[in-house]
C-alpha cells in the first residue's frame, strides 16, 4: 500500500431493516432488557438497527475506539413537525422538541450499544460519500454506519447499517 492510499475495509455484518418488521419494536426491548423511554420513532430505529448490526457481528458492544455515523435525508422528520406546532400552539421548549435532535439519538445509540466516542450525524443524499469521509481517519476499531429514515409520504420506514473495519 502506498503512503498516500486508502486502507482496504471489509464488511463485519450488513443490517437491513427495509421496512423493518412489525414487532421491531418489542425485539428492540427484549433485546435492551426494557422499552427506551423519552425518545422518538426515528432514534428508536437508529436503536433498533444498530443493535441488529452489531449482534450480526457477534459483538456486545461497539468498540471504544470506532466511529458511528448516521445518515438520513430528513433526519427525525415527524418530532421535528410536531414540535413546531406545539410551538405555534404556545408551548415553551416542547419535548418534541428534544426528540428530533440528532444528538439525542446519537447519545441514545451509544446508550444502548454500551459506547461513548467519536460520533456524528448527517443529512445526506449520498451514503456512499458518507461513507468515504467516515473511513477517512478511522482507527482500528472501524466504524458503524447507518442510514435510517422515518415513514413519510407513503415511504416506509428504513434502518440499515452496516459494521467495518480495516482490511
Amino acid at each position: 500500500m502506498n503512503a498516500g492510499s486508502a486502507p482496504a475495509w471489509r464488511t463485519v455484518a450488513h443490517f437491513s431493516a427495509d421496512p423493518p418488521p412489525a414487532d421491531w419494536r418489542d425485539q428492540l426491548a427484549h433485546r435492551l432488557g426494557r422499552r427506551p423511554r423519552r425518545v422518538g420513532l426515528w432514534t428508536e430505529l437508529a436503536m433498533f438497527g444498530a443493535r441488529q448490526c452489531l449482534d450480526a457481528a457477534g459483538e456486545a458492544a461497539l468498540p471504544a475506539g470506532a466511529r458511528l455515523r448516521v445518515s438520513s435525508l430528513r433526519g427525525a422528520w415527524g418530532a421535528t413537525h410536531a414540535g413546531l406546532a406545539q410551538l405555534d400552539a404556545g408551548m415553551l421548549m416542547p419535548f418534541t422538541f428534544m426528540q428530533g435532535q440528532p444528538a439525542l439519538m446519537l447519545a441514545e445509540v451509544g446508550r444502548c450499544l454500551e459506547w461513548q466516542g467519536d460520533a456524528s450525524f448527517a443529512l445526506c443524499r449520498d451514503p456512499q460519500h458518507l461513507l468515504q469521509l467516515s473511513k477517512l481517519g478511522a482507527a482500528s476499531a472501524g466504524l458503524l454506519v447507518g442510514v435510517v429514515e422515518e415513514e413519510r409520504n407513503g415511504e416506509k420506514p428504513r434502518s440499515e447499517w452496516w459494521r467495518l473495519v480495516p482490511a
